[in-house]
């Protein structure tokens, strides 16, 4: 496992981050903090719970530890996405986004920011990245791996090809999650998430958050959040606190089912289009291996078509239809539905904490 600057690795870093207060008679993990106002006095301390918040600031360290930055807390992922760029981003700018990547996401930049007139530019996430698309561009989003088709791109040299066209570089880290992918120490400027996934992991908690090493960007999103309103609940905070400590556990979980199910889906007469980074057949391995600590739970495939997904579902008896990712339970999730330009039979299967045995006999008995 690799060690982080401090010298502690991932398991540890999870299960300690953020939980400092080691007096005696302090709880051993304190609890959230409710409050609206607070009593008036020192400079610098909270004052209003728009504005700060004891229990943000404590999941804010262990995640921005784990990232290599400061990190701000949001209250779901496409809130982290929102405030990234209305924060950064004015009237006339160059955009670039992933044609590939979260549907939502595209969905904001062409709905949401319409009245900017912003120039967008959709690119697949492994490119062709040519240098006439970062010609006036002020930030270049990437997703890698891609939601949902798992692509990679190699995050170090397209930061470095942002900057010196003048942007700013942005990676939507996700599905690698913080152990798996540290952008910020490939180059990027901001590291995002949906917190939803995989960091809080127990399907029950919608938060996410912005990382970055440059301490003027985290103040402008913190200035973006106090002024927008769209800040985190203290309960669901304390919970994704809770949920953190196991992150290191859940992801080696995850990833060991993952490979399992890939290797016995594998040549199946029912399956295609096979996908998934940590595999060496994959096409986007040598890429995510050059950049990625770890891999996760995150892997795809296609059946004939929706109505054998539907059957595929109905049949097992582990896996269910849902449309997030990064949890407990082994899910998947027909994106086609959603929107994202796929065949109809395309499935982003999540690997949940199940016992691999009885997780590959159930997926090889429900496709039959």
């Amino acid at each position: 496992m690799a060690e982080s600057a401090s010298g502690f690795g991932d398991g540890t870093r999870c299960v300690h981050g953020g939980h400092g207060d080691s007096r005696p008679g302090a709880p051993l993990a304190p609890g959230p903090v409710f409050a609206a106002p607070y009593h008036l006095g020192d400079p610098g301390a909270d004052f209003y719970g728009r504005a700060g918040n004891p229990s943000w600031r404590a999941l804010e360290t262990a995640i921005g530890e784990l990232d290599g930055g400061e990190c701000v807390l949001l209250p779901s992922g496409m809130a982290a996405i929102s405030t990234v760029l209305r924060a950064l981003l004015r009237p006339g700018d160059g955009l670039l986004v992933p044609s590939d990547g979260y549907y939502a996401t595209r969905q904001f930049v062409h709905e949401e920011l319409a009245g900017l007139d912003l120039r967008v530019r959709e690119v697949p996430t492994p490119g062709p990245w040519t240098d006439e698309l970062f010609d006036g561009v002020r930030l270049v989003l990437l997703e890698t791996p891609s939601n949902p088709g798992l692509d990679v791109c190699d995050i170090a040299e397209l930061a470095t090809r942002a900057h010196r066209a003048g942007a700013l570089l942005a990676v939507d880290n996700t599905t690698a999650t913080p152990l798996g992918q540290r952008p910020l120490e490939l180059g990027a400027d901001l590291s995002l998430a949906s917190d939803t996934k995989a960091l809080t992991g127990h399907s029950d908690v919608l938060l996410g958050h912005v990382s970055t090493a440059d301490a003027e960007l985290a103040a402008r999103l913190r200035r973006a959040r106090t002024l927008s309103g769209s800040i985190p609940g203290p309960f669901e905070t304390w919970l994704a606190h809770r949920s953190l400590g196991t992150l290191d556990l859940r992801l080696a979980r995850q990833a060991e089912n993952a490979a399992a199910l890939v290797e016995a889906l594998r040549g199946h007469p029912a399956v295609r289009g096979l996908r998934w980074p940590g595999s060496p057949q994959d096409p986007a391995h040598e890429a995510a291996r050059a950049q990625m600590r770890r891999w996760g739970g995150v892997f795809r495939f296609e059946l004939a078509d929706a109505a054998a997904v539907e059957e595929f579902v109905r049949r097992s008896s582990l896996v269910v239809a849902a449309t997030s990712f990064g949890g407990l339970h082994s899910t998947v999730d027909r994106r086609a539905q959603w929107g994202d330009p796929v065949p109809p039979g395309f499935v982003r299967f999540s690997a949940g904490c199940e016992d691999r045995a009885d997780l590959v006999s159930d997926v090889l008995a429900a496709l039959g």
